[in-house]
């Protein structure tokens, strides 16, 4: 199985070379790489074109975008795997099996999906682990309850694309949350949970920057819920508090 791995770029020369060595770096050598660059001014486009230099599997599409979610939307068009995922900019992989154990997965499963453990990790020290998002098995019910998987670590075959359409442009910084509730309320769908960190990330997302965007999170949350008829402000607390016993407080 082919699998897409797509990444969004914009000013990111700070930490780009990680994510493309930590995917160059997997075992499972059937991967397409797409960077979708939003015509970044620092030196992000060097770098990627000294990688791609060498490696045919990465495609640079560099243009004007806007915002994260269109660029990721540009990327699902792009893309002509058997498997869609995402390795954000600021992100990499755990380890060099990570894509491989997914592959296995749907190998060995009959799913439509597949999502694993996040870790976040320091901005400098990237083996210092500030949180650990860990999944379960994926029970409908526990969606109302504000439940959600790690988006980053969730790999899709691109029927569901092709089913559930694109990232509602709509949502700036909840996109993905709502995304997620369209899909994973899908009951002719399967999705399957493996239990290992699948994917590190940075932590300082646009999502927690500063308390004007958590508002807006937390405002774009419940608009996801509400118009995909789960749950209300309830969830959205629930969602919230399951959050603390992610982080390491040691």
């Amino acid at each position: 199985m082919k699998v897409s791995v797509i990444t969004a770029t914009n000013n990111s020369e700070e930490t780009i070379e990680d994510c493309i060595k930590s995917l160059l770096a997997q075992v499972y050598s059937n991967i397409e790489f797409i960077i979708i660059d939003n015509n970044s001014t620092d030196s992000t486009l060097k770098i990627i074109e000294r990688y791609k230099l060498k490696n045919k599997s990465i495609k640079l599409i560099s243009e004007s975008d806007n915002g994260l979610y269109d660029a990721l939307n540009k990327g699902i068009r792009y893309a002509s795997g058997d498997i869609i995922g995402f390795l954000h900019s600021d992100d990499f992989y755990h380890d060099c099996f990570s894509v491989f154990d997914v592959v296995s997965y749907f190998r060995d499963n009959k799913s439509d999906g597949v999502f694993g453990d996040l870790q976040y990790v320091n901005k400098e020290n990237t083996n210092k682990v500030i949180r650990l998002w860990k999944s379960c098995e994926f029970q409908p019910e526990l969606l109302k309850r504000g439940w959600m998987p790690a988006h980053p670590t969730l790999f899709l075959k691109k029927h569901v694309y092709d089913k559930h359409g694109e990232f509602n442009t709509s949502f700036k910084i909840s996109a993905d949350y709502d995304f997620m509730l369209r899909i994973l309320k899908d009951k002719t769908l399967e999705f399957g949970y493996l239990p290992r960190v699948i994917t590190k990330m940075r932590v300082g997302g646009a999502s927690n920057r500063n308390i004007k965007n958590i508002i807006q999170k937390t405002r774009e949350d419940y608009k996801a819920v509400s118009s995909n008829n789960i749950g209300g402000w309830f969830s959205i607390l629930l969602k919230n508090i399951s959050k603390i016993k992610q982080f390491k407080f040691t």
